[in-house]
């Protein structure tokens, strides 16, 4: 069975290791070289590099693991800005390495050019970058609302059980956020619970299944009356449309402090 595995980097990142049956593993997101040197050093062997977005928190290591293994297949959307890549994919596009199937999905919000990876398997692994975090979701610094709900509606479409592995440690501070928009959501409230004391033990809180992000995520229940009513009260007035609940959501994240 391919076994999944995170390494830290920096304050909060992650770097997604997926190693296949035979051993080989394919990194996403290596915004530092050293983790994945020292895993090696135990034994990790890096078959190909995913690349979800150009941010350097997430591809600073790519140099440093090719002047290791120069053969390296880097996968990422076409940015000009990740000169690494050997294939570019497209959205929606399915390749193969490591003798693991993935399908592109195209998210942009959170930068032009974001893309996340989902294993085509049962329970494949959903690696969204910093496109949805466990209870939030990424910043819109190059995308529009529009697009990053989109993205996010296309995620949120996937499997219940889809194991939801993104780019940072962000849940316990997105936990008090949802709290305020939701409070009254009983799934909400168990899951905060739940990410307190993983953090409060050292550990963390991702992958966590698809399902669970549908019932606790603000920026997935958009919809949801409880979410709408929170943010029409933000607002000072009803929300036009999804598109405008949704900025609203996402500038009231931006300013907020627990």
């Amino acid at each position: 069975m391919t076994s999944l595995s995170a390494l830290t980097a920096f304050d909060d990142n992650y770097i997604w290791v997926l190693t296949s049956d035979e051993g080989e593993a394919v990194i996403v997101d290596p915004g530092d070289a050293a983790p994945v040197l020292a895993a090696a050093r135990d034994g990790l062997r890096p078959a190909a590099i995913l690349l979800t977005h150009h941010h350097d928190d997430h591809i600073g290591g790519v140099a440093g693991l090719l002047a290791q293994w120069p053969h390296l297949p880097v996968i990422s959307a076409d940015d000009a800005r990740i000169t690494a890549a050997t294939h570019k994919v497209a959205d929606g596009e399915a390749f193969e390495v490591a003798g693991m199937a993935f399908r592109a999905i195209f998210v942009p919000g959170h930068t032009r050019s974001h893309v996340a990876f989902h294993r085509q398997a049962p329970r494949g692994e959903l690696f969204s970058g910093d496109t949805l975090f466990s209870l939030g979701c990424g910043r819109l610094f190059e995308g529009t609302p529009a697009q990053m709900l989109a993205s996010l509606d296309a995620l949120s479409a996937l499997p219940d059980d889809t194991p939801v592995c993104c780019g940072h440690e962000y849940t316990q501070s997105n936990a008090a956020f949802a709290l305020t928009v939701e409070p009254d959501n009983r799934a909400l409230q168990q899951r905060a619970a739940q990410v307190r004391g993983l953090r409060a033990d050292g550990l963390a809180t991702v992958p966590v299944d698809l399902a669970t992000e549908r019932a606790t995520n603000p920026f997935l229940r958009v919809g949801v009356p409880e979410v709408a009513r929170s943010v029409d009260t933000w607002l000072g007035h009803a929300a036009a449309d999804r598109v405008e609940a949704f900025a609203a959501l996402r500038r009231w994240k931006d300013g907020f402090r627990a």
